[in-house]
């Protein structure tokens, strides 16, 4: 997992951007907002102080005229990765089959190619290895063109973990992980 550090205020955001490092990525933190990126709720790459405090404040102004009435809890701050794939992991409920679990390559591919595959929890390793290969974009993964491929065996460590957590908390109904 990539350091995360939540910050609420500008001078908390311009000292924990110190403490991270740079480069970095500004991420609006609140419940209302679930696709940061489709309202400017993003933000990076960051070298230094005065970037961080502009970009903190155009962003809380920002959110603040498109989403009104979303409550803005502060913001998080990530340093910059480069390479790998992002990927979704997510729990629906559906009221015939019960808690379904969704894989797919997250961003883009999620978002406009819809590449995901879906199974009914719990999930033992052969089906969580089948939803991996089932997506369109699978080929990504296995690190084609001279990318280093993703490791398999902890995306299906993850899909397994996240599974039985459903099954052994069956209140939860619906959940995202973008990893």
């Amino acid at each position: 997992m990539v350091k995360t550090v939540f910050a609420k205020t500008v001078k908390e955001t311009v000292s924990a951007a110190k403490d991270i490092g740079y480069p970095l990525v500004m991420k609006v933190a609140s419940p209302q907002i679930s696709n940061k990126s489709d309202i400017g709720g993003i933000r990076f790459p960051f070298q230094n102080a005065s970037d961080v405090k502009a970009a903190y404040q155009d962003i809380t102004e920002s959110i603040s005229k498109k989403m009104p009435y979303a409550f803005l809890e502060g913001v998080h701050l990530q340093p910059m990765l480069s390479g790998g794939r992002e990927i979704i992991i997510g729990i629906v409920y559906d009221p015939t089959f019960g808690p379904m679990l969704m894989f797919g390559l997250g961003g883009i591919y999620v978002e406009i190619l819809k590449d995901v595959q879906f199974a009914i929890t719990p999930v033992d390793e052969r089906e969580a290895r089948e939803i991996i290969t089932g997506i369109k974009t699978y080929p990504l993964l296995t690190g084609i063109r001279g990318v280093k491929p993703s490791d398999i065996g902890a995306l299906v460590d993850t899909i397994l973990r996240v599974s039985k957590l459903v099954c052994d908390f069956p209140e939860i109904e619906e959940f995202e992980i973008n990893l």
